[in-house]
């Protein structure tokens, strides 16, 4: 069985995305696959390390997480996208460029992920320090498609994972 796949987790900040994406990879690597998570906040360091968050810096960004995700997923490395990708395109250009593909949205009303603000990101967007915040003052284009909903503010991080895995399972990325 080809063990290169993609999970997307997707969601609003601080929606649940990095416990689902930890989960997840606790969930998986129990079934004795090793998966990479590519966490966008750790990669933003390396490819923008004084990031602008503008449109274009964000197209260039995603484009280039997408790119070291299809190229570990080419060697046999499964991947998992903890990543925001507030523009569906992102996402979408992950779905063409990776032929086992699955997105994962993890739905959170915003007052939730404003009251968890984990790193301040909604904290600095009210005091004028940060303009472009996902949901916020930016926009964040849901999945239309997604082939797995996770309610950020209701499910266990272990449920969905489980849940997510059962999908690859059916789908023949993971083994049973």
């Amino acid at each position: 069985m080809p063990s290169g796949f993609a999970v997307w987790i997707t969601g609003l900040p601080a929606s649940g995305k990095s416990t689902v994406a930890a989960a997840l990879k606790r969930e998986i690597e129990a079934r004795g696959v090793t998966v990479a998570i590519l966490e966008s906040d750790s990669l933003r360091q390396v490819f923008t390390p004084h990031p602008l968050y503008t449109e274009e810096e964000r197209d260039v960004f995603y484009g280039a997480m997408v790119y070291v995700g299809r190229l570990l997923t080419e060697h046999e490395v499964p991947v998992i996208f903890d990543a925001t990708g507030n523009r569906r395109k992102y996402r979408e250009r992950a779905r063409q460029q990776i032929p086992r593909f699955v997105e994962v949205y993890v739905d959170c009303p915003l007052d939730v992920c404003v009251a968890r603000d984990p790193k301040g990101i909604y904290r600095r967007a009210r005091e004028g320090a940060a303009a472009t915040v996902p949901g916020f003052q930016a926009m964040y284009e849901p999945p239309e498609n997604p082939e797995i909903v996770v309610r950020g503010d209701e499910e266990a991080p272990e449920v969905a994972a489980r849940r997510v895995a059962a999908v690859l399972v059916e789908k023949g990325y993971l083994p049973g």
